[in-house]
Parts: C-alpha cells; sequence; structure tokens
C-alpha cells in the first residue's frame, strides 16, 4: 500500500451545496494538468462539458467504464472513480464524493484512490466532514479545510404529492417505485421528469432540460441526484426512507439523507425537505430531522479497502492479493465485489487457467472478470457472459469477434418497446459499450465504440420520448387557462416556407417530414401550441408522404459527398439512407426517422418508390454492377466466373487481377466473352470496367463502398485527373487509380500503356517503347520504368539516352503449375503496391 505521502494533500469537507466541487474545478482549470475522478458518469459528464467551455474540448478528456473522448493534446480529465488513469503523472489530482470509501459495494475503489491517487503539485479529497478521522489517520500530514454550506436547509414537514410545492424533487429508491411515483404527478399535477442513475447521460440531460426550461415542474429520482448533479430544486421529498444496498433492505444513514436532501436549495437560495407521510418508517424521526438541519453525522471508523496493485503471476497470487488484509483496523477487506466472486467462478474452470498462465494473460483474465453487470443479470449469466470475452480474448489475435459485437448492437438497435424494454437496452448496450472503449480487445474498437454510442443515443432520444409521453400530461397548460379553447380548435397554418403557426405565434418549422420547435417558444406556451398542431401537421406529412411515394424519378438524388454518409434525396431533403445489403450491388434502403411519423403502410410504399429508383439509377450509371450480380446467381455461369463476377461486386467493378488470378486463369473464352459484353476489360494489372471511372458512376461506386462497410464517403480525385501523387485524395485502388512508385495512375491508362508494350515488343528481342504516351498522359519517367518492371520487362540498356527492354518472361511457377507467356505471369513477382 502507498500513501504518497511525500506530496501535499489538502481535503475539503462539508455538507453538500459548499461549492467542494466548483472549488475543484477552479483549482483543475488553474493548473498545467490534471484529473478529478467522481462517483458517477453523469457527474463526470457535467463537469467535462463545464470545462471543455473553458479550456477548449482539444484539451479535455473524459474517460468512463462506457466511454472515452481522449484528444491526443488532452491536459486535463475527468473520469469515473473507477477509470481514472493513475499512471499519469499531472499537476493536480482531486477525488470527489471520497465518503464512499465506507460502501460496501465501490468502496474499495474510493479508498484505494484515496491512498495513491496523487498530483505532481496538489491534491484534493472531496467529501463529507464524517470522513475527517479516517482521512487523519490514512493520510498523514493531510491539510483538512471545512466550508459551510451557502444557504440554510430545513424541514417542511410531510406532504403529499398533491401538496408538494412546485420545484420539488421526490426521492424513491426502485425503479418501480419512482415510475409509481412520476405516474401520480401526471394525474395529479401535470408530470414530472425522471432521473436515474441508470439512465443514459442524453436521456438524463433531456429529462433534467425538461424540468429546467419549466416545461414540468417536478421531478422524481433515484439517489443519484445527492452525488453532486445540479439541479434548480426547490424542495427534496422523500418517497420511502428505506433502500436496498444490495445485500438487504435498510433504512438511510442520517449522512446519506442530509446528501439527498442537501440538493434542495442552491447557491444562496435556502431549500427544505420533508417525506410524504407524518408517521411510520417513511417518516423522519426528530433526532434525524435535527442532525440533518445542523450536518452533524456520525464519523466514519472505517472504510472498505482492496489491494489496488494485485499480482498478476498466476490466478491464485491474484485471487491471494485481492483478498488480502491489512493489519489496519480503519481499513477493513471489502465484501467480495462482482469482479472478485467473478473470478474465483471462472478460476473453477480447467481451460481458464490452462490460457492464463502468464502474467499478461492473467491481467487480460481479470479485465475481463471487470465487466460491469450493467444488465443486473446475477452471478451465473453474468460469469458465463465474462468467460466468454474471456475465451475469445485469449485465443487467435486476442480480439473479439466484430461479427459477434455488430449481431448484439444490432439486436439491440430497436427503439420500439415500453420504459422498461428501451431502459433494460441502454443497460445492454452500456455493456458493449464498455467492452469497446477497451483498447485492445477489439481489432477496430473506435468504430465499435461509435457504433455502440449510436445505438446508446438512438435508445436514449427514445427512452426519453417515452417516459416524456408516459408521465407528462400536454393538456394542462398555461396558454390553454389563458384562452380557455380546446387547442385543437385554434387555427394552424404552415407556410411556403415550412413555418408553422398558431394563432400568429409561429412555434417552429416542418423541413420535409421533420418538425422543429422555434428556439424561442416559451415553455409554458410549447405543449398547447404542439397540441394544436399536431392534427395539422398529421394531415400534412401524410400529403408529403403520398407526394414522396408517386415523386417522379427527377425529384430524387444521391448525396454522397466526402465525409458524410450516403442518402437519397427527395426535392433536397434526405429522406432514406443507403447501408449494407446483401451486397454492394443490392444495398439496402433505410427511410430517414423523420419519416417514422408515418403509417406503416405508406412507409412501404416510399421504400418501394426509392428502391425502383435506386434499381434504375444502377442500371443508368453503374451498369456492370447489376449484370455481375446476375451472373453470381447464374446456375449455367461456371465456378470460376460466378468467383471473379463476386470479386468484382465486392470492389465496385475495379480490382487488382494479382488477388484473384487463380479464378482469372480459369476463365474459360466464353467466360472472358462474357465478361467483356457486361464491359469488363481483363487487363494485364487490372480488371475494371472503364465506365466506372466516370465522375457520375465514379460517385455512385463511392456511395455503394460507403454504404457496405457502413462508413463516410471516401474523399474523390480531382476531377478529370489521369496522373495524381501517391498521396492525394482518392489515389488508391478503390477509386481507380493504381499506385506505381511516387505516382498514382488512372487503371484504365495503365492498361493503355501496358497494351502499347506488349505491341511494340517482337518475343524477346529488346525494343524501345514510344515514350510519347506516357508523357501525355503525365506519367514520369520513373514511373514508367517501375511499370514495366511490373509487366514483366527488364532493361537492356540505354542507348542515346532510349531506354531499351526485353521480355523477362514469367518468375519462376510453383510445383505443376502451367507456364503461359503473357502479361500476366509477370505478376507473380511484381513489386508494385497497390492501393
Amino acid at each position: 500500500m502507498s500513501r504518497n505521502e511525500e506530496r501535499p494533500v489538502t481535503a475539503v469537507l462539508g455538507p453538500t451545496n459548499t461549492g467542494k466541487t466548483h472549488l475543484a474545478v477552479e483549482r483543475l482549470c488553474g493548473h498545467s494538468s490534471g484529473m478529478i475522478g467522481f462517483p458517477l458518469r453523469l457527474l463526470a459528464r457535467e463537469v467535462y462539458d463545464r470545462v471543455v467551455k473553458i479550456k477548449g474540448a482539444n484539451q479535455v478528456a473524459l474517460i468512463t467504464g462506457e466511454e472515452k473522448i481522449v484528444p491526443k493534446d488532452a491536459r486535463w480529465f475527468l473520469c469515473t472513480a473507477e477509470s481514472m488513469p493513475l499512471d499519469k503523472d499531472l499537476a493536480f489530482v482531486a477525488l470527489d464524493e471520497a465518503q464512499l470509501g465506507a460502501d460496501r459495494e465501490r468502496g474499495h475503489v474510493f479508498t484505494d484512490r484515496i491512498l495513491r491517487a496523487r498530483g505532481r503539485e496538489e491534491t484534493m479529497i472531496l467529501g463529507s466532514e464524517a470522513l475527517r478521522p479516517m482521512l487523519k489517520t490514512l493520510v498523514p500530514g493531510i491539510d483538512i479545510l471545512n466550508r459551510p454550506r451557502f444557504s440554510t436547509l430545513s424541514y417542511a414537514g410531510a406532504k403529499k404529492i398533491s401538496r408538494l410545492p412546485k420545484r420539488s424533487a421526490i426521492v424513491a429508491f426502485s425503479a418501480e417505485e419512482v415510475y409509481a411515483v412520476a405516474e401520480m404527478l401526471r394525474r395529479l399535477r401535470g408530470g414530472a421528469a425522471v432521473v436515474m442513475g441508470a439512465l443514459s447521460p442524453r436521456t438524463r440531460n433531456a429529462q433534467v432540460a425538461m424540468f429546467q426550461a419549466g416545461e414540468v415542474d417536478y421531478l422524481v429520482a433515484t439517489d443519484a441526484i445527492g452525488m453532486g448533479l445540479n439541479m434548480d430544486v426547490a424542495h427534496v421529498a422523500f418517497a420511502s426512507l428505506d433502500k436496498f444496498d444490495g445485500q438487504r433492505q435498510r433504512r438511510l444513514t442520517v449522512a446519506e439523507m442530509a446528501q439527498i436532501a442537501g440538493r434542495a436549495g442552491r447557491h444562496q437560495r435556502d431549500g427544505t425537505f420533508g417525506a410524504l407521510v407524518e408517521e411510520g418508517p417513511g417518516a423522519f424521526t426528530p433526532e434525524e430531522v435535527l442532525a440533518i438541519e445542523e450536518h452533524r453525522f456520525p464519523r466514519l471508523d472505517h472504510l472498505f479497502w482492496r489491494n489496488g496493485e494485485p499480482d498478476f503471476s498466476s490466478v491464485d497470487a491474484l485471487i491471494h492479493s485481492l483478498e488480502e488484509r491489512l493489519d489496519l483496523r480503519e481499513l477493513r477487506p471489502a465484501p467480495k465485489a462482482l469482479d472478485l466472486l467473478v473470478l474465483k467462478r471462472l478460476a473453477e474452470e480447467d481451460w481458464v487457467r490452462d490460457r492464463a498462465r502468464s502474467p499478461s494473460m492473467v491481467k487480460r483474465f481479470w479485465a475481463a472478470c471487470g465487466v460491469p453487470d450493467f444488465r443486473k443479470v446475477g452471478l451465473d449469466p453474468h460469469s458465463r457472459f465474462c468467460g466468454k470475452l474471456f475465451g475469445y480474448l485469449s485465443e487467435g489475435a486476442g480480439h473479439i469477434p466484430h461479427t459477434w459485437f455488430a449481431e448484439e448492437i444490432a439486436r439491440l438497435d430497436n427503439i420500439a418497446g415500453d420504459v422498461e424494454t428501451l431502459a433494460g437496452r441502454i443497460a445492454a448496450a452500456r455493456s458493449w459499450a464498455y467492452i469497446a472503449n477497451r483498447a485492445d480487445w477489439l481489432a477496430d474498437p473506435a468504430h465499435w465504440a461509435g457504433r455502440a454510442g449510436a445505438v446508446e443515443e438512438r435508445l436514449s432520444d427514445a427512452l426519453h420520448l417515452s417516459l416524456t409521453q408516459r408521465f407528462v400530461d400536454k393538456r394542462t397548460t398555461m396558454l390553454l387557462r389563458q384562452i380557455g379553447a380546446n387547442p385543437r380548435d385554434l387555427p394552424v397554418t404552415i407556410g411556403e416556407q415550412g413555418e408553422v403557426m398558431v394563432e400568429d405565434h409561429t412555434i417552429g418549422h416542418l423541413r420535409g417530414f421533420g418538425f422543429t420547435v422555434a428556439p424561442d417558444a416559451r415553455a409554458s406556451d410549447k405543449r398547447l401550441l404542439l397540441a394544436a398542431a399536431d392534427r395539422r401537421l398529421g394531415d400534412e406529412r401524410a400529403r408529403r408522404g403520398r407526394a414522396l411515394a408517386e415523386a417522379e424519378d427527377r425529384a430524387f438524388a444521391l448525396l454522397a459527398e466526402a465525409g458524410d454518409a450516403p442518402a437519397i434525396a427527395w426535392d433536397g431533403l434526405p429522406v432514406a439512407a443507403l447501408r449494407q445489403g446483401p451486397s454492394l450491388a443490392r444495398p439496402a434502403v433505410v427511410l430517414d426517422r423523420t419519416l417514422d411519423c408515418l403509417d406503416v403502410a405508406l412507409r412501404g410504399k416510399i421504400k418501394a418508390r426509392i428502391a425502383l429508383w435506386l434499381g434504375a439509377q444502377m442500371d443508368r450509371h453503374v451498369p456492370a454492377l447489376p449484370a455481375l450480380e446476375a451472373v453470381t446467381r447464374d446456375a449455367d455461369a461456371g465456378p470460376s466466373l460466378r468467383a471473379v463476377a463476386a470479386a468484382l461486386i465486392d470492389h465496385a467493378g475495379l480490382m487488382p487481377r494479382i488477388d484473384h488470378r487463380i479464378a482469372i486463369d480459369g476463365l474459360d473464352p466464353a467466360a472472358r466473352k462474357r465478361l467483356r459484353k457486361i464491359g469488363v476489360t481483363i487487363g494485364a494489372l487490372d480488371l475494371f470496367d472503364a465506365r466506372l471511372l466516370k465522375p457520375a458512376a465514379a460517385r455512385w461506386r463511392r456511395a455503394l463502398l460507403a454504404a457496405r462497410h457502413d462508413r463516410p464517403v471516401a474523399d474523390a480525385p480531382a476531377e478529370g485527373a489521369t496522373v495524381l501523387p501517391r498521396t492525394a485524395p482518392g489515389a488508391h485502388l478503390s477509386q481507380g487509380y493504381r499506385a506505381i512508385a511516387l505516382q498514382s495512375v488512372r487503371v484504365d491508362l495503365v492498361e493503355r500503356i501496358a497494351k502499347a508494350a506488349f505491341e511494340a515488343r517482337s518475343g524477346r528481342k529488346s525494343f524501345a517503347p514510344d515514350p510519347a504516351l506516357a508523357i501525355s498522359i503525365g506519367v514520369h519517367p520513373a514511373t514508367l520504368e517501375r511499370l514495366m518492371v511490373g509487366l514483366g520487362f527488364k532493361m537492356a540498356r540505354a542507348e542515346d539516352k532510349v531506354s531499351r527492354w526485353v521480355w523477362r518472361g514469367r518468375a519462376p511457377a510453383p510445383v505443376a503449375a502451367p507456364r503461359r507467356d503473357n502479361a500476366f505471369s509477370a505478376l507473380a513477382d511484381l513489386n508494385l503496391r497497390h492501393g
């Protein structure tokens, strides 16, 4: 155990609303570098957004289990306590809510950070006054500062839900209780926002924004709001005073009550707290009220500890080090956390011990056991899941198969369902986000982290909408009381530019099928105005949907700008995206989410119309691809022809010959003729359809490749360019350019030069190719020489500065391989790198 006693440490202790976290952020920003560890992902994200506004996004990092934003020049780090990178040499380090060292489940993490997390110039520990004796014992020489609360917190007695004041937060301790209270508030007071620790930051922020904007006057939350999340709450009401702590149902400690109640009041504004009942286990005792109001809590007499630097020499050594006990009364062994239980369960498996023999593999095994059980499925199912992960991580390249990851993410990418279903999917998506944020667990972690994050965002948006629809009653509005009318009777108009107006109030704009509320619309008006516009918007969207389903071809266009996802527009508005389909020649059409407002039958007609247009455009711009697709399904085509056709489709009609020489050599004359009829040239170095190099066709190729690989459209080469610098945008084979020496030459021109060279040679006599063709194209002499070597020629001599070449013939062939005296035979020892 290292306490880093040589570095000065300051503790800032006190109740809630004392500005401790604000002070830590100020000190962080005052140093050249720094880090703060937080108890919640939500709180880390909130402070990250604040620091980004001060320091800029390129210098601030966010590190949590499920999310990592780490710019290469990052100097300030906002993390969850578990994710703090303790190996970094930073000027400032702080730990928030350090009294959680006494928590049975996570306490050992906070205790380890108290003992080991140190800044080069300043270390700050933030927490409750109850932590004072532990810090004085465990961190000798620590400087402890006490900060008083900015405002008064007082007991307001018990109040029924129907009599709660506005700007109240009602705290419950289970999802079921949260939903029940929110439903009651919807019926009695018009609705409530919902905040739980299990929500994603996106959903939580959307719900809090609704509360902060005054769209609802009540907030229902779990005890997650006690951990520093800033909200404008005047009164905190406790729905109960019991919680399940992972092992048993128990009454909250006075310190826990105060932590939650302290969310009432902000800065200099006083706050109040109370319960929903006057008597029974849900009511406060006079002693508890006095302790909370005067901020007097029992001092902590122990923290939970577990070895923060375990022994990875073997599985048994790892278990032994994690179960190590210290001869120190203040540090109790941590109750067996889930990761250790999973470790011991899997360590009983022979195959696990066979693979976890080296320290590096033991460390990898421990990391797999540490995947959090976000889904709350229990020890046995979670152990099986972690075991499957380690199985993949301990074999082959040590990467989790992207097919498994993709299938699981795709299964979760579904926004249908109720609140509980969506919350369950978000919990599962968090597991995959955690896995994707392990740097060495996937072959392309950044890509899959983005995919997992995108799924979580979509589910979060859907959950926010579902929570709002379930717990907010839009019938109760200020404007309705002022006008005294049914909102559906109010006149709604839609202007030529899509502006939507109700009673001369511009409430937003309808762009295509997506409606955006005007940013200056008053929160008190917004619900009524939307209700008034609802029917009119529905009718207008249906009219536009019918027009889209019956639109002429000229109304559609392909959107394929470099860096964007490929999409299809109708009258300039994106209405569908191109995604991976059965093959590159058959991409999938996915309607834009704004069309979800239409009924299923109409969306089906629209999708069929777009698919019909897409097929016609492909026949027009890239006709070789549909024709090759037909070959792959032709039972009469030979296996070699079908293989070549399939490979050409995968490469969007342009591919290097050497990679597929066996199948190409197997083509009979009839098959070659069929390819030529389709438009495919079997060149000396490449197979291609020259029509695909034209600007319009090349744009379609880039879009189809982007859809196939689920990535943005690639950069396009300069239009009409025959030769590009090797490093220029689009200067690679997938875009139609073969890299030779320091240049990239368009493949059809490479073939033209090759054809001219073979026509000029006579057997194995030396000859001098006419350089005029290469010069007219812009090919440098060094590029031409490299190409001639790659085509199977060798330089004989130079006469009067004119190079002469002889046919070298095929390189030594593998045993039993037939010899052919042609251009392709030289490819076996070709030293060109193709893009």
